[in-house]
């Protein structure tokens, strides 16, 4: 039996379950269920799988074999095992795929789910479970894992019948990819691993009420394009929703289109090169002045693929207050949800915006282009007189800023960047070039600390699988990269020549921020001790080179730009093996523009002091389009709302 939805409880199982597989099917290959696992694996293309074996899913690994057509990645730790998978997906467009066992095996996957959910990223993740006839006993290793994650998975399954595999793997596949991406649990009991059963592929799936929307209905995309033309302070807002689709190409050609500024929030990081001129950077708590006023003063705003979280929005009732919103995403719960769309579009952003361009090419041949060069001239303001910048480090240490500056610009320009999550992050987000799609990797949504290295191992393999494959770079902070610093063996094991530089300030360096800014500098449990720099005993922070070279990995340090700048170029040369920076950084740091958490985003802090955007309100009136009447506006605007609410 295979339960396809995690609403029923573990002790509604029947005790005296009928093990016998009545619908079997009449032909097909005989093995059993835990060969069926590993052959639909095969079948359905995996060409990678992480995890790490326990007592419950040992028959899935025993029939892991020197014959199988995947490679296998023992990482040392169950949770690294979802974070590398997900860097593998993120980077390659592709499914990643996790085994692990029951009970803290599968609990250890369940920040890796939660992590997936939040940034639509698709996963299959296997668990093991015991066997039927114990399920709601209390067994050894035994939990719950489909209700575990009931709320942070898209969708969950009980198997207990081998012959169900082949189809819920399928199943499980095709719903992890399709619409909204996101992880899949699999919870395999032990029953249906050694049952026995009859193979055929490929497998018809049982989706009854799985048809996720990809092309827009009605005339929303009229609406759409009308509002676009009578625009004249629009401005384009796409989210990793348009990465998760491949829509680059159609993200360029709506920038190219409309002539509209674009703003690209943390995971859509270099859908359209950060060197074209109408990329803004990144809008909310750290996004840049130009990002943010042109989002407070836009009289549009085009959503694409974006939830409108509340790290972009700050204050949602003060957010682009006088702009209409075309909001476009796959998922319908997310239009509406935080904010009120004019327009709202269902549908996969590539094949939407297919159809939308040429209603917007058709709607200015109708009605004329707006003059979008007074837009222009306050957006190109801003970015005069508030760049990205920083200031160096009073007491001589490394300016984390211009490590990371440094560090992009002497990187290969195909570089996969992967964080951590911290003040690194931010400074990542603000300092490399990104110029390709998917050349960024990061927990965006949930957080997560310690996801870097993991999710870094996942990259460097998915890479491997390319003609060419791409440079790694990891940048996390010391905090961040001790959660999941074990996972340098799985790196040196594998000999990916993954390069790390760590931030080392020997605080929790974000934590810290806030503490700075809102907690009177009150530094509770944030402060780390020193290691390596001067012996002292009860090192909160290791020797991370000595780390590095225990693991098989070369291990450097810098104190000064020069030796930062020798380390990185003696870290680009090596191939064979990780290499680990230990940059030395000023503790005191922060990361500049900042939005406080919950305030307008016109409160924006360029640095202590300025805040640009303070007091200055945009323009209540909206413009003319060429052509159009305000009874015109009007009408078009109150039949899109009235379509909107039936």
């Amino acid at each position: 039996m295979s339960l396809p939805t995690p609403l029923q409880a573990f002790s509604s199982v029947p005790k005296n379950w009928d093990h016998d597989d009545k619908d079997v099917p009449a032909q097909g290959e005989p093995m059993t269920g835990a060969q069926a696992l590993i052959r639909s694996l095969e079948d359905l293309g995996v060409t990678q799988v992480f995890g790490v074996p326990g007592g419950a899913i040992l028959p899935a690994y025993d029939a892991i074999d020197e014959q199988v057509r995947f490679n296998f990645t023992l990482t040392r730790h169950e949770q690294a095992a979802g974070h590398a998978a997900e860097g593998y997906a993120v980077s390659t467009g592709k499914v990643g795929v996790c085994l692990v066992t029951s009970g803290p095996g599968a609990t250890n996957m369940v920040t890796p789910i939660a992590d997936a959910m939040m940034d639509s990223v698709p996963l299959v993740v296997v668990t093991g479970q015991v066997g039927v006839d114990s399920i709601g006993t209390d067994a050894f290793q035994e939990a719950d894992i489909v209700g575990i994650t009931y709320p942070v998975a898209k969708h969950s399954y009980l198997v207990t019948k081998a012959q169900d595999i082949p189809r819920v793997m399928t199943e499980a596949y095709h719903i992890a990819r399709s619409g909204r991406p996101g992880p899949v649990v699999v919870d395999l009991s032990k029953t249906a691993q050694n049952g026995k059963m009859l193979y055929s592929w490929p497998q018809e799936m049982i989706l009854p009420g799985y048809n996720p929307v990809t092309r827009a209905h009605g005339h929303v995309l009229d609406d759409a394009a009308r509002l676009l033309v009578q625009s004249h302070r629009p401005v384009l807002y796409v989210g990793g929703g348009a990465v998760r689709s491949d829509a680059r190409r159609q993200v360029q050609e709506l920038v190219r289109a409309t002539g509209a500024p674009m703003v690209t929030t943390l995971p859509a990081r270099g859908i359209v090169p950060d060197s074209d001129p109408a990329v803004l950077g990144m809008p909310g708590m750290h996004g840049t002045v130009a990002a943010n006023g042109a989002i407070q003063h836009s009289d549009l705003l085009v959503a694409v693929g974006t939830r409108f979280d509340d790290r972009v929005t700050g204050s949602l009732e003060d957010f682009a207050p006088v702009a209409r919103v075309i909001h476009i995403d796959i998922d319908p719960a997310e239009i509406g949800k935080n904010r009120q769309a004019d327009v709202p579009i269902v549908g996969d952003v590539g094949q939407v915006l297919d159809d939308l361009i040429p209603a917007l090419k058709a709607a200015q041949r109708t009605w004329g282009k707006p003059d979008l060069k007074p837009w222009w001239r306050l957006i190109d303001g801003w970015r005069h007189d508030y760049p990205t910048t920083f200031e160096p480090s009073p007491d001589g240490t490394l300016a984390p800023q211009w490590v990371v500056q440094t560090l992009s610009n002497k990187a290969d320009p195909n570089t996969i960047w992967v964080s951590g999550v911290g003040q690194h992050q931010m400074w990542a987000s603000q300092f490399i070039d990104f110029e390709r799609t998917r050349s960024w990797v990061s927990s965006c949504g949930l957080g997560t600390m310690g996801y870097g290295l993991p999710a870094a191992i996942g990259t460097a393999i998915g890479t491997r699988e390319e003609e060419d494959p791409r440079p790694v770079w990891l940048i996390d902070g010391d905090g961040s990269f001790q959660m999941t610093s074990e996972e340098l063996a799985t790196a040196g094991q594998a000999g990916l020549p993954i390069r790390i530089a760590i931030l080392n300030n020997s605080v929790y360096g974000m934590v810290r921020q806030w503490q700075t800014l809102f907690y009177g500098s009150h530094y509770s449990q944030t402060n780390l001790e020193d290691g390596g720099a001067k012996p002292t005993d009860g090192n909160g922070i290791p020797d991370f080179v000595k780390l590095a070279e225990a693991y098989g990995c070369l291990g450097l340090r810098a104190f000064t730009q020069e030796q930062a700048l020798e380390a990185i170029d003696k870290a680009n040369t090596v191939t064979d093996r990780p290499v680990l920076i230990d940059f030395r950084v000023w503790k005191d740091a922060m990361v500049w523009p900042m939005v406080p958490a919950g305030a307008s985003n016109d409160t924006i802090i360029y640095k202590p002091g300025v805040q640009p955007l303070a007091g200055i309100r945009p323009e209540q009136e909206q413009s003319e389009p060429h052509e159009q009447t305000g009874a015109d506006r009007a009408a078009m605007a109150s039949d899109a709302a009235g379509r909107m609410n039936k």
